[in-house]
Order: structure tokens, then C-alpha cells, then sequence
């Protein structure tokens, strides 16, 4: 197929339709740019006088704010209703390592982090994340069947084991973290990993659940004691209210007295007699 293409001014493009864009993404294009340049022409379908960008138009409005007046471009035989980028297929973080690591072989590591709009690319490697992942468990993460607190929580088993666990999965087609946590659990020690031996692990953390959890039952235990005694105290003091305010009322002189003068005493102390015969 015979592809045609020029350099066309900037104002005489048209995008297609308003495209969303995080501010992360927009500052990772940009950097792109301004590191290596427009490294990826526009493609583009003319029409009446304009162009209608059909694939572009994140690098459109970044390139608009620069103040560039032309860009390379690239005719499309027909407006297609799906364009390029509706045909791309996102990379996982494991490709993107893979893809990093074989761009240092040609570039250093300070363009290929300002083409990315990061400050280093250590984080982005994976390197010792993925020496400690069965090729399975990186297959399944970068076809998306997996997440990444799944794969961390598979570290802490040996590679055999990470294997058995991903079929496991697989069997069962539950992918789920509770899963993968409670078949990393089963792992019995000698598949465990050498490496991730720490206070941190699943074992670990499932003793300090236990520990955690005997220490929550002992301050009850306490509480319900304290709570328990002090409920008897209570119920002491109020038997020799009822006892006090019983020899006051019965008593002719002073229930006049109070009948008198403080008739809301005298029916108080009658309402904690009648509570207490019950």
C-alpha cells in the first residue's frame, strides 16, 4: 500500500472528538517529546479544507500548547471508525520492564526516563521482582488474568510452588487475592522461599493474627472482670440505699418532714423501694 505523507500547519488540523487525558499521562507524552521529539506522525484524513485527526490527539493539544507550528502526518486511505489508538494494546509493567531493559542496550537511562516523565527507572525494571516470579505468574500478570497484590503475595513461595498455585488457580477459575493468600498459606516450608523469611510474610503474619488476637481477648477478659466487680459494688450500694430509704420512709416523722418540704425526694426514695421488691 502506498502511504502518503507531508508536513501539515498545526491549525489546519481538526480532531475527531474530544479525548480524556490524566494529567499523568499528559505530562509522560510531553516529556516524550521534548526528550526525543515527535517521534510518531500524525495520521490523518482530509477533509473539505482541514485534516481530521484519527489518531493524535493527545500529542494535538500537547503540540498546540508548545506553540508548534507544523507536524509530520500521514494520510489514511478511508475515515475509519476505529482508529489506531482504539487498537492498541497497553503494555503491562512486566513488558514495559522487558522493554526498558533492551532500550538501555541503544539509549542511557536519563533520556529513557525523561521520554517516560519519571525522575529514574528502577521502579520501573522490576528486576528482582521478576527473578523471583515462575515465568507462568508473569504470563498470567501481563495477560491482565492476575493482579499485583496477587503476584507479591506470590513471592513468598518457591517458583515450583508459584506454578502449582497459578494452575490452582486456573482449576478452580478463581483469581482472586483470598485465594492466592489462603493456597500461599498451605505452602508447606520446604516450598516456601529462601528469601522472604522476615516478619512480614504470610506465616508470620498469620501468628502475629493469633498473638493479636489472644492479647484483644485478654483485655476483654480484664474488662469484663473490672466491669463485672464493679457491677457487685453497685449492686452493694444500692441494696443499702433501698435499706436507708426504706427506715426513712418508715418513719412517720420524717416522711411528713419530706412529704412537706421535699416531695420529689420522698417519691424518689419510694420509686427505688418499689424497683427493689421488684
Amino acid at each position: 500500500m502506498d502511504i502518503q505523507g507531508r508536513d501539515i500547519p498545526i491549525v489546519l488540523l481538526r480532531p475527531r472528538h474530544e479525548r480524556k487525558i490524566t494529567k499523568r499521562e499528559y505530562d509522560r507524552i510531553k516529556a516524550g517529546i521534548l526528550a526525543v521529539g515527535l517521534i510518531e506522525p500524525f495520521l490523518v484524513f482530509p477533509e473539505n479544507d482541514y485534516y481530521i485527526i484519527l489518531n493524535g490527539h493527545q500529542r494535538y493539544w500537547i503540540l498546540l500548547e508548545m506553540g508548534v507550528e507544523t507536524v509530520p502526518c500521514i494520510f489514511a486511505p478511508q475515515k475509519e471508525a476505529f482508529t489506531s489508538n482504539r487498537m492498541v494494546n497497553r503494555v503491562s509493567p512486566f513488558q514495559e520492564g522487558r522493554m526498558i531493559k533492551k532500550s538501555l542496550e541503544e539509549l542511557d537511562e536519563k533520556t529513557i526516563a525523561s521520554a517516560l516523565g519519571i525522575t529514574h527507572l528502577a521502579h520501573r525494571l522490576r528486576t528482582t521482582l521478576l527473578k523471583q516470579l515462575h515465568p507462568s505468574v508473569a504470563a498470567a500478570f501481563d495477560a491482565g488474568t492476575i493482579n499485583r497484590a496477587c503476584v507479591q503475595e506470590l513471592t513468598y513461595v518457591a517458583p515450583k510452588r508459584q506454578e502449582e498455585i497459578v494452575k490452582a488457580m486456573e482449576s478452580y477459575r478463581d483469581f482472586t487475592l483470598p485465594f492466592v493468600r489462603s493456597l500461599v498459606l498451605k505452602t508447606p516450608s520446604q516450598a516456601r522461599a529462601k528469601n522472604r523469611t522476615g516478619t512480614k510474610n504470610p506465616w508470620a503474619r498469620n501468628e502475629q493474627r493469633k498473638s493479636d488476637l489472644l492479647k484483644k481477648l485478654a483485655e476483654t477478659e480484664e474488662k469484663h472482670d473490672f466491669y463485672t466487680t464493679l457491677y457487685r459494688q453497685y449492686s452493694i450500694n444500692l441494696l443499702k440505699l433501698v435499706i436507708y430509704a426504706r427506715q426513712l420512709v418508715n418513719n412517720e416523722r420524717i416522711a411528713a418532714y419530706l412529704r412537706e418540704s421535699y416531695a420529689d425526694i420522698l417519691a424518689t426514695f419510694q420509686e427505688i423501694i418499689v424497683h427493689s421488691e421488684g
